[in-house]
């Protein structure tokens, strides 16, 4: 079934306003009719089975027949703050992130990393990824669409993981695999979880040391040396096996 997205102030009573970009693409590019049967995600965790009441250029009108918590969330929020990588990588991983259960993607401007954005371009491109995630979120029956914030420096995303129960970032001279699996297994359902994420050329020791003095804890992802793009996904992979197991 199609599935869309709205916010709480489309939601009226057991009508759904749809508006913006999905009008087009219900009308003219999947060529729905009234009567037709969707899905619409809303912010509040809960999905809505609707049928098509009316629609003309400007909206859809959507009758809600039943409502539903969603069952694709994991119990824990994740926070992925990524180090920026170079040419389009963003965009491959947020999009697989959002698939793998992400909650938040944070983009962070680190010591090492290559690429560097000024704010018009920066704006740009949050907005492009944000089209991204809502992409990755219909395509894998996510019941909401992850916000994908303004990059930031270290220090302010630092300061904004401080919300989380568990902080980890992976580094390469952390202690062993099983001090890594003791810690996954350890996760308790509903605690907030910041994963941290270096760019191409990592992190810089004093950002280690920076976050460690505000309780980070460095984790190893294993012998091997992981891609950026990669790391932050394996790390999502584990954390959704292990959230999911209980459910």
């Amino acid at each position: 079934m199609r599935r869309f997205f709205v916010q709480a102030e489309q939601v009226d009573g057991s009508v759904i306003h749809i508006t913006g970009s999905d009008v087009n693409h219900i009308r003219n590019v999947l060529r729905m009719a009234q009567g037709d049967a969707l899905v619409v995600g809303g912010p509040d965790g809960r999905e809505y089975t609707c049928y098509i009441k009316q629609m003309d250029e400007r909206e859809v009108t959507a009758h809600i027949m039943y409502v539903q918590d969603t069952q694709a969330e994991l119990p824990n929020k994740i926070y992925l703050f990524q180090g920026l990588p170079k040419s389009d990588k963003m965009e491959w991983i947020i999009q697989k992130a959002v698939e793998l259960g992400v909650y938040e993607v944070i983009p962070i401007e680190t010591m090492r990393a290559v690429v560097r954005l000024d704010a018009k371009k920066a704006a740009k491109k949050v907005q492009r990824w944000q089209q991204i995630a809502e992409g990755a979120a219909k395509q894998s029956g996510r019941g909401f669409v992850p916000q994908i914030h303004p990059v930031c420096s270290f220090a302010q995303a630092l300061e904004y993981g401080q919300r989380c129960a568990v902080k980890w970032i992976p580094y390469e001279q952390a202690e062993g695999m099983e001090a890594a699996r003791k810690r996954v297994q350890d996760l308790q359902s509903g605690q907030d979880i910041a994963v941290f994420i270096g760019p191409e050329g990592g992190f810089d020791e004093r950002e280690i040391q920076m976050a460690q003095e505000r309780d980070y804890v460095p984790i190893t992802l294993g012998r091997r040396i992981l891609r950026t793009e990669t790391a932050g996904l394996a790390l999502l992979s584990v954390l959704m096996f292990r959230l999911d197991e209980d459910r």
